[in-house]
Order: structure tokens, then C-alpha cells, then sequence
């Protein structure tokens, strides 16, 4: 039956099946062929496969679509995307051929799980922790991290209610060098204080002189 026949094609793995029931001049064969040629030409052949089950719900597609999977094969698609060669002009832009493709989060987290890779990001070496005592300070926070970054510095922001007990510890899990603690009193004065987590000593640093020190302490 024709269901039958469909069924048989859908669940073939070969460009070929597809051949043969497609007319001789299908462009879908072709673009597929020349997919699968170039995919061996840059060494990856053996990561690709052909899938004609393979549907993506969007309508703006007008060529080949794919999805992307653990090797394994065990969890649903890490990515897919595809060809669409008309959908920029529909949103009133030029002409442009693009193909692109969406991740799933979810779906990295559990593989990177599951291949037991997935970063802690303790121990990650930060130079400076930066926490606000308070939130009507989170803006003048993200001006001290930025001034420091600016300086070349690698910057954790911490803009959250959090204890400085918490903040210590975390700064100190994490090998920070530095944690910079911007606080109501320090700030009227156009300072922040600045706590060195391997010597134990604080000091007071003027927020206009940030990039000093942290050029200073490099």
C-alpha cells in the first residue's frame, strides 16, 4: 500500500531510497547529495547521517533541515535547525541565503551531566568578587566591575541578598584574589573596600582609582 511505501522510505537511512522514488531531476536529491559530498570533504561524513523522518515545525524552511544528537543517541535532539532562504526578506531585509540552527539548554546540561563534564565553576581563579551590601548599590557594583574588567581583571558580580560570611566563602571557593565590598559608608566617600583573601588584609581603594590598583596588583 502507499502507506506502506512511505513508511519503507521514511525509515531508510539512504539518499538513495529517496532516489528512487523521486523524479530524476528532484532538487531535493541534489542539494542532499551535495550536502552528503561536502560533508565528506571537510572529514565529518562520518558524523552525519541521512534521516528522512526528520521534520522541523517551522514553515520559513526551504531546503534541507536537521537536528543534532549525543552519539549515543539516548536523549532527545541536542539541536536543529535548517535552511531558510526567504526569511530575512520577509521581515522586510535584503535577500539572503542563511541556514541556522537552536540549542536546547536542557538538553546540554543533562548530556554534560551524564558525561560527567559538566564545570562546577568553583575554583575557577577569579581576581576580584565584587558584592553591593546592599541593593540600591547593585548600579554603583556594576560600575566597580566594570572599571575592573576594563583593567583586564576576570570579575565575578555578585548582585544578590548575600551575607558577607557567604560572599567570603565564595569569593574563596571560587580562588578569587580580591573581594571588593561597596557598602553605604565607603561610598559617600568615593571608596570601595578592598579585602586581599590571601593576605587578609582590607584596605580602602577610591572608586576613580580602581584601574590603578588593579593594574598595580596584575
Amino acid at each position: 500500500s502507499m502507506i506502506e511505501k512511505l513508511t519503507d522510505v521514511l525509515t531508510n537511512t539512504s539518499i538513495e531510497s529517496i532516489s528512487a522514488v523521486l523524479p530524476d531531476d528532484s532538487k531535493a536529491v541534489q542539494e542532499l547529495t551535495k550536502l552528503f559530498d561536502l560533508c565528506n570533504a571537510y572529514g565529518i561524513g562520518d558524523w552525519i547521517m541521512f534521516d528522512a523522518s526528520v521534520v522541523r515545525g517551522l514553515a520559513y524552511y526551504t531546503g534541507v533541515v536537521f537536528e543534532a544528537f549525543d552519539r549515543k543517541g539516548v536523549l532527545r535532539a541536542v539541536a536543529g535547525g535548517g535552511r531558510y532562504d526567504k526569511l530575512l526578506e520577509t521581515f522586510g531585509g535584503e535577500p539572503t541565503p542563511a541556514a541556522g540552527f537552536g540549542f536546547g539548554d536542557a538538553v546540554i546540561v543533562e548530556l554534560l551531566k551524564e558525561r560527567n563534564v559538566l564545570p562546577s565553576f568553583e575554583g575557577s581563579g577569579y581576581d576580584s568578587v565584587v558584592f553591593a551590601m546592599s541593593e540600591d548599590l547593585y548600579g554603583v557594583a556594576i560600575e566597580v566591575a566594570s572599571k575592573l574588567r576594563a583593567a583586564g581583571q576576570t570579575v565575578d558580580l555578585i548582585l544578590e541578598k548575600k551575607k558577607p560570611k557567604w560572599v567570603f566563602k565564595h569569593a574563596s571557593r571560587n580562588e578569587a584574589k580580591f573581594c571588593v565590598i561597596v557598602a553605604g559608608n565607603e561610598y559617600e566617600n568615593g571608596e570601595v573596600s578592598v579585602k586581599d583573601l590571601s593576605a587578609g588584609e582590607q584596605k580602602a581603594v577610591k572608586i576613580d582609582s580602581l584601574e590603578d590598583w588593579a593594574t598595580e596588583v596584575r
